[in-house]
This record gives C-alpha cells, sequence and structure tokens, in this order.
C-alpha cells in the first residue's frame, strides 16, 4: 500500500489514506486517485512508513514542510529543537539509554524516571 497525507491550512496533516499499489504506481497516480475518489482537489503528498520519503510517516498534526521535503511532528517541548537530519524534535539532553522508562521535566529541563507500579 501507498499512503498519502491530505494537507491544510499551514501544510498541517489533516488525514493519511491509503491507496493500492497496483493504482499509486506514481505519487501523481495516487494523488489523481484520491481527487477523484473525494471529488475534491485537495492537497495530497505522498508518505511513507520506513521513512525512504520525506524523512517521517506523516501523522494527523504532522506539518510538511516543503523546503526540506520532510513531515515535521508537533513540537511537543518549548526548549527541544529540531534535528535538521532526522526532521524529528530532540531535547537539550539526551535521554537515558539504561533501558529505564523516562519522561521529559520540561520545567527542570531534565529526564525523569518513570517508576513502574
Amino acid at each position: 500500500m501507498a499512503h498519502f497525507a491530505k494537507l491544510g491550512k499551514g501544510n498541517i496533516v489533516e488525514k493519511v489514506e491509503s491507496v493500492s499499489n497496483e493504482i499509486a504506481t506514481t505519487e501523481a497516480a495516487g494523488v489523481a486517485f484520491l481527487h477523484n475518489f473525494y471529488k475534491k482537489n485537495d492537497h495530497w503528498v505522498q508518505t511513507s512508513y520506513n521513512g525512504n520519503i520525506r524523512k517521517n510517516y506523516a501523522g494527523v498534526g504532522y506539518t510538511y514542510d516543503r523546503i526540506r521535503d520532510a513531515f515535521i511532528p508537533p513540537k511537543e517541548f518549548k526548549s527541544w529543537t529540531l534535528n535538521e537530519t532526522t526532521c524529528l524534535w530532540e531535547s537539550p539532553i539526551a535521554r537515558p539509554d539504561d533501558g529505564k522508562n523516562y519522561e521529559w521535566n520540561e520545567q527542570n529541563q531534565q529526564w525523569d524516571l518513570v517508576e513502574q507500579q
């Protein structure tokens, strides 16, 4: 299956649809199918689960950046910055890599250990 993101105002993803590979032999063919199916000329952009195109798989609320030709997830925290290579948001300090569960504490600018119950 090929996947396409419908873009709304500000290039924000409103919906992601699947189209058969037999129909979506190219991005243009997939977009034409969606235009015909919905009887509207909405703006559709192809996305990919494996990140082969446009860096990240599009999700509702993601932004399509035309200059980077990438889908960028919503920014979760004010302190995070965009990694220009992956087009993902990164915390100011690396998350501990010890197999434990952490959540970001924006107020203290640190990763807090989440206790398992």
